[in-house]
């Protein structure tokens, strides 16, 4: 069986194909044009993809040598995301489907994340997921295929969001997030100690406090002294910013570990990139001897390969949907 996955959600044009023998491809366009606005602009997000996604599908064919007629299901992610962006990616999907008579699969992209783990390898039910990107932040138990209990999440700012809002007050360009960890790598976690928010408050996460934190600290630096101050120590800032940040996650994470008594953790998201956050996760993982699955980096932000794989094990369950009825969603539970 063969699944052309493709994904449109906001700001990456990707097509891939999985089969039953492993993904074959993963093609992956991404838009540049935003970066000078400092975030990611809905309108020219949808006219970068329909001016990449037939190229990309394309590519994504021939690197796994075979043609449409090949594929025996398309996945396509129908929210949640940019309603616009989103649009150009399921008409291009349905026009594929209808025209060569393929069945068409809709797929939640924060579900995808979540079965990126089941690209390389396949973690055992139930197990629990964090699920940490730009506009999600939740732990979720697993109990089968998308059997899923969400525990907690976000009351205001995503994680991925407090790495990009704190990463534009030090002054680091667009996108902050990936930049900031690589600076962290090198700095001195405890140079400043930034607030942890609701580690008593069972599974909620809360990150907009941190940021006004950042700002107060970096505002009370005088002005002629700010840019100085910030140029010496950018690592030390972005290693506390980071450190408060994954802190959390880690100890709400080993709180639902030992309350759920589960064996396997799955990271999901693009945060799950961070390497602060893997290297605190693999630890975790060690003192509570358990098994910890996290994708491949290219596989933790947004990709086709996560929406054709979790394409491909709602197809191996008879879940496919009405091609003309399928809808996108800007929010989608």
């Amino acid at each position: 069986m063969n699944i052309l996955g493709i994904e449109s959600s906001c700001d990456e044009t990707a097509a891939a194909v999985y089969s039953e023998s492993g993904l074959r491809s993963n093609v992956i366009a991404s838009q540049a044009v935003h970066r000078k606005f400092g975030g990611v602009v809905p309108e020219l997000a949808s006219r970068a993809h329909q001016q990449s996604i037939w190229g990309v599908t394309r590519q994504a064919l021939n690197e796994a040598s075979i043609t449409i007629e090949d594929i025996d299901a398309i996945a396509v992610t129908n929210g949640p995301g940019l309603m616009g962006a989103l649009l150009v990616g399921m008409c291009f999907a349905k026009g594929l489907a209808l025209s060569h008579k393929k069945p068409l699969i809709g797929v939640n992209h924060i579900d995808a994340h979540i079965y990126a783990n089941f690209i390389d390898n396949e973690p055992n039910y139930p197990f629990l997921s964090l699920i940490v990107s730009g506009g999600h932040t939740r732990l979720v138990l697993v109990h089968d295929f998308m059997q899923h209990e969400i525990l907690g999440e976000t009351r205001d700012d995503a994680a991925g969001e407090a790495f990009d809002k704190t990463a534009k007050i030090l002054g680091l360009p667009y996108p902050g997030g990936p930049l900031m960890d690589r600076k962290s790598r090198t700095g001195d976690r405890s140079f400043v100690k930034f607030p942890q928010a609701l580690l008593s408050e069972g599974y909620e996460f809360s990150f907009s406090g941190l940021k006004t934190s950042v700002l107060y600290h970096i505002e009370a630096i005088p002005e002629a002294e700010r840019g100085t101050y910030l140029e010496l120590n950018i690592e030390n800032l972005s290693a506390s910013i980071s450190h408060a940040i994954t802190e959390v996650l880690v100890k709400k994470t080993k709180k639902a570990l030992k309350e759920f008594k589960i064996r396997d953790l799955v990271l999901a998201g693009g945060v799950s990139a961070n390497s602060m956050l893997r290297e605190k996760m693999h630890l975790l993982a060690k003192e509570m001897g358990i098994t910890l699955h996290i994708p491949n980096p290219v596989y933790c932000t947004d990709n086709a390969a996560m929406i054709a794989v979790t394409g491909y094990h709602k197809a191996i369950r008879n879940q496919y949907d009405d091609a003309l009825k399928l809808e996108a969603f800007a929010s989608l539970k």
